[in-house]
């Protein structure tokens, strides 16, 4: 018998088990990098509202965040949404939770975005 009739069929299973791996990794990457990027949006949107919030209104920065939540599809809620100003410091906080749903199972991502910034008027 010769050497290669004897391992047939042992690189099969593990061909499976790496395409089964791999077909995992996609399906993952799949559903959480879209959640990460409108989460990360909304963050970058946030540090830039706090970058020239001197002489807008706390309520007002609140409604744009709020917005961009929506526009982005992120479950926000407004009552886990604040934006407060206390001298010459603007604070913002966004806490939300994403559910992630795999077959099976649903994993449930949560942020909790926190801002504090002093605010220079010119």
């Amino acid at each position: 018998m010769k050497r290669w009739e004897a391992q047939s069929g042992e690189g099969r299973v593990g061909c499976i088990i790496w395409f089964a791996v791999l077909a995992v990794g996609i399906l993952v990457g799949y559903k959480t990098i879209p959640v990460k990027i409108a989460a990360s949006q909304l963050y970058d949107f946030m540090e830039e509202q706090a970058k020239w919030a001197a002489t807008t209104p706390p309520e007002v920065i609140k409604k744009e965040i709020f917005q961009k939540a929506m526009e982005y599809e992120l479950p926000l809620d407004p009552k886990n949404l604040s934006v407060e100003r206390y001298g010459d410091n603007l604070k913002m906080r966004a806490t939300f939770t994403v559910p992630v749903e795999f077959p099976g199972y649903v994993y449930y991502w949560d942020f909790d975005f926190q801002i504090n910034r002093a605010i220079f008027i010119f």
